[in-house]
């Protein structure tokens, strides 16, 4: 292979983040050459409103995974939440790389604290799972849609164009645009999206040469916490977009030594009007059926199956 051609959106994180994908590669693979091929996609085009309204499902991977399956690139690098669940024809995530901290970031006007935001505050985000979050600890806020890239979001709130917003703390890191006044938010209380800090690697399913060279920078663990987070968003009937939060963290990452997993996961009605919540650990050392099962069948004794029919109704 003369040139490995990676795929990426052209947003700031979105390069910043293939750009470690390519170092990485080209370190594990003596004699390999990087190109990265910038391509719009259908979430780039729409930057205004919600991501419903926009399309749902697949908005920021539709044209890359078209990129891969006309041969245009090798190598497509998603953040693994905003991958659909299932499979997709002729493709598959050959790799996922260390996953970075998947925390939310809340940032606000003034650097308040979500508590004390004076009541009725307009704060914004296009996340379901984040404004579900925030209203089931304070109803008396308003949300409205805030899309863009990271600057121009970080930009509103310091104009004051909402009170405050979400966002990643792995895209801030990774761009070195984490501003000093983020407060890094508790994972057991802001559970994040499925797949949050995760990359994903995605290459045609024939191309043999490409899979081999995406393999060299996988690391199993991550993937085992995103093929279970996956898991739970799809037994659950949602989408990358359903106000649901999964996250599966061994717990060696936060205790050296402790053996296991912790398992969180969290599903609500968009207004938080309804919510239910679980959190399960093992002592083994892989995410297996049965926690999975046992996560799956809390969530549903604590109202998730009634609010994923509510939501199938919006």
């Amino acid at each position: 292979m003369a040139v490995l051609r990676i795929g990426t959106r052209g947003s700031l994180l979105a390069k910043t983040q293939s750009r470690a994908v390519a170092t990485a590669l080209m370190a594990a693979n003596t004699g390999l050459t990087t190109e990265l091929v910038s391509i719009t996609t259908t979430g780039d085009r729409t930057p205004d409103g919600s991501l419903q309204n926009a399309g749902g499902k697949g908005l920021f991977v539709k044209e890359l995974q078209q990129a891969l399956r006309e041969k245009a690139i090798d190598i497509a690098v998603h953040s693994a939440k905003d991958l659909p669940t299932g499979q997709v024809d002729a493709l598959i995530v050959a790799a996922t790389p260390t996953r970075a901290d998947p925390h939310d970031v809340w940032i606000a006007h003034g650097g308040l604290k979500i508590a004390d935001l004076p009541p009725q505050s307009v704060v914004g985000t296009t996340s379901l799972r984040r404004q579900a979050l925030l209203l089931s600890r304070r109803p008396d806020l308003r949300v409205v849609p805030l899309r863009g890239n990271i600057d121009t979001r970080l930009e509103k709130v310091r104009r004051g164009v909402v009170a405050g917003t979400f966002l990643a703390k792995a895209g801030l890191d990774r761009t070195g645009l984490m501003p000093h006044e983020a407060i890094t938010l508790p994972l057991d209380e802001f559970i994040p999206a499925a797949g949050q800090g995760t990359l994903a690697l995605e290459c045609r399913e024939s191309d043999a040469a490409s899979i081999a060279i995406a393999r060299t920078i996988h690391d199993p663990v991550t993937a085992s916490a995103l093929a279970f987070e996956r898991r739970v968003v799809e037994a659950l009937a949602g989408s990358c977009l359903a106000p649901i939060g999964v996250m599966a963290r061994p717990r060696w990452l936060d205790h050296p030594g402790t053996p296991g997993w912790i398992v969180r996961a969290f599903v609500a009605l968009p207004d938080a009007s309804q919510t239910a919540r679980a959190a399960l650990i093992n002592e083994i050392s892989a995410c297996d059926a049965d926690i999975f099962n046992l996560l799956i069948s809390t969530l549903n004794n604590r109202g998730a199956r009634e609010i994923m029919a509510k939501l199938s109704l919006q």
